[in-house]
């Protein structure tokens, strides 16, 4: 494995062991309070979690929680957030996990600037024109969105999902350890597996002017 730290625009710190670098790389940024946002506890399992908060408690970066996430979030998980995140005057947004978990992220960025609903970007009612910093750390490949301008989110009463562009909601930064995925079951890497090639393909067909192909924003 070759270590490499690229910019694309987001920062892209991948290799071996890159995680142990997080505080490193907010001190970097002038971070001293950031709102972490995750899952159900897979991170707790695999020790990932327990090593970021060492990490971060050594620099003494505040890090309020945000956990929970769950796939194809919904709207009151954001706002939710949105709520932490202005009470404990965060700096930025740490999300470690997968595309769900960054799209809240993203909301949650978003949301904290506006006085409205965040879900109004979603549904396309108005535009960000401002964001919290979101950084990553990548627990399972295929989601894509730590690199991308899209956020997704869900409306669980009405069944909708939709998503919107801005390249505000870009993260800022995203660390790729492929040692992480390593405890991703069979089953969820192949859905990754398949993710990759659905996402691609859509670009694909869209960058030859089949525009009538849906992408929920992605």
């Amino acid at each position: 494995m070759i270590n490499f730290d690229f910019r694309s625009p987001t920062r892209i710190l991948f290799g071996k062991g890159m995680e142990s670098r997080i505080a490193e790389i907010l001190q970097g940024y002038g971070l001293t309070n950031v709102l972490l946002v995750y899952g159900a506890g897979s991170i707790k399992a695999n020790g990932l979690y327990d090593k970021v908060i060492s990490l971060l408690d050594g620099a003494k970066i505040c890090h309020p929680e945000l956990s929970g996430v769950t796939p194809n979030p919904d709207r009151s998980f954001s706002a939710k957030g949105i709520v932490l995140a202005r009470k404990e005057n965060v700096q930025a947004i740490i999300a470690i996990g997968g595309g769900s978990v960054i799209d809240v992220a993203k909301s949650i960025g978003v949301g904290v600037y506006y006085d409205g609903d965040a879900f109004d970007f979603n549904l396309h009612k108005a535009k960000p024109n401002k964001t919290l910093p979101v950084g990553v750390i990548l627990t399972i490949s295929a989601s894509g969105s730590e690199c991308s301008n899209s956020c997704v989110i869900s409306d669980v009463a009405t069944g909708k999902k939709s998503g919107f562009n801005d390249d505000l909601v870009r993260p800022l930064f995203a660390i790729e350890n492929p040692e992480i995925t390593y405890s991703v079951n069979a089953y969820q890497t192949a859905a990754g597996i398949a993710d990759i090639m659905m996402h691609s393909l859509e670009r694909s067909l869209m960058s030859r002017g089949r525009t009538s192909f849906p992408t929920n924003g992605l």
